[in-house]
């Protein structure tokens, strides 16, 4: 495999919503004020207001006792519309959130129908060849493997289905003199850049991204996890499921040694972190409907299992929480749980 690393220079150009941080990141938010800056700003322009009208009003004679009410009315007259700012900016705050995630389980919502729809209508004649001919597809994209990285776009929408890439493994590697392999000449992949390349690069800038994952290609064991990770990273992107909006439940990482050691169902539940509801919708029903996607599905979950299972055995307990933090690990979240092997 060659090791020049380019973005696809045909790609289509971003739309308005797209970001160059990476096919598999989601794009940032747009610009402007957010609530907590509009209430700080205007509980400083009350709090000057009230300072310089109580510095200007005139001091009367009182008793003590009106002086004590008069102290109380004007910390009243101070705190009480600040305290007002803020509980209106935390109700419009919420009600932003709320109405986010009404947009999304809408949207996900309507996936799920039109899937539906489309296996209805996928039950004619004509669904054989269409499945014939997307084998091929993947028959032909696995000839050419040199093509890998240029998968690596910023474009968040993809107006057509990418046939996965399926990595070719090759076993008559060249020997070399005294029986020796050309694998056991290469360099030992380091635990740091293991980590890094199966996080992917953040952007087209990102050097120290393209040189792990370089290194993370040479590499027998890690490229084909590396490569069944973007397979399924892409296929998850095209249902708009980015592992950048995953955030999933932390867990101890004697619960990842367990797994590497052969442990399955409730003993490692906690590695099942991911609970976002409308992610885990739309990848359960792909993984129904497409037998495509099930395929890459499972063969990437065979993948991380027997890669994990050999780094565990010289990773420190840091190693496995850092690993914990990349996107093919909460890929492996997501799709472990859809899959069952947390229950």
């Amino acid at each position: 495999m060659t090791e020049k690393l380019q973005l696809n220079p045909n790609a289509p150009r971003q739309s308005a919503r797209s970001t160059p941080t990476g096919v598999y990141s989601r794009p940032s938010d747009g610009g402007g004020f957010s609530i907590e800056v509009i209430a700080a700003a205007l509980t400083v322009v009350w709090l000057l207001g009230s300072v310089i009208f109580f510095m200007v009003l005139p001091s009367d004679e009182a008793s003590d006792s009106g002086a004590g009410l008069r102290v109380l009315m004007t910390m009243l007259a101070v705190v009480m519309p600040v305290g007002m700012i803020w509980v209106a900016a935390i109700a419009a705050r919420s009600s932003r959130v709320m109405r986010e995630e009404s947009k999304r389980l809408q949207t996900a919502i309507d996936a799920i129908r039109q899937a539906y729809i489309a296996q209805q209508q996928g039950q004619s004649p004509g669904a054989d060849a269409t499945v014939a001919r997307k084998l091929d597809e993947i028959a032909a994209a696995a000839r050419k493997t040199e093509s890998t990285l240029a998968t690596f776009h910023s474009r968040r929408d993809a107006p057509t289905r990418l046939a996965p890439l399926k990595p070719v493994v090759v076993d008559d590697q060249p020997a070399l003199a005294l029986g020796t392999s050309a694998a056991d000449m290469t360099q030992p992949l380091s635990h740091e850049d293991f980590i890094r390349a199966l996080n992917f690069p953040e952007t087209a800038e990102d050097t120290e991204g393209f040189s792990a994952l370089r290194k993370a290609l040479k590499d027998r064991n890690a490229s084909q996890l590396v490569q069944a990770s973007q397979d399924v990273l892409t296929l998850l992107s095209q249902d708009g499921i980015y592992m950048d909006d995953l955030v999933p439940d932390r867990a101890r990482p004697e619960i990842w040694r367990q797994f590497a050691q052969g442990a399955r169902g409730r003993p490692i539940a906690a590695l099942g972190g991911i609970r976002d509801r409308s992610s885990l919708a739309l990848t359960s029903a792909r993984m129904k409907q497409d037998p495509i996607f099930r395929d890459v599905a499972h063969h990437f979950l065979r993948r991380f299992d027997r890669a994990f299972a050999a780094f565990e055995a010289e990773a420190s307990d840091a190693d496995i929480s850092a690993l914990t933090d990349t996107r093919t690990v909460r890929a492996f979240m997501l799709l472990g749980r859809v899959a069952g092997t947390f229950d």
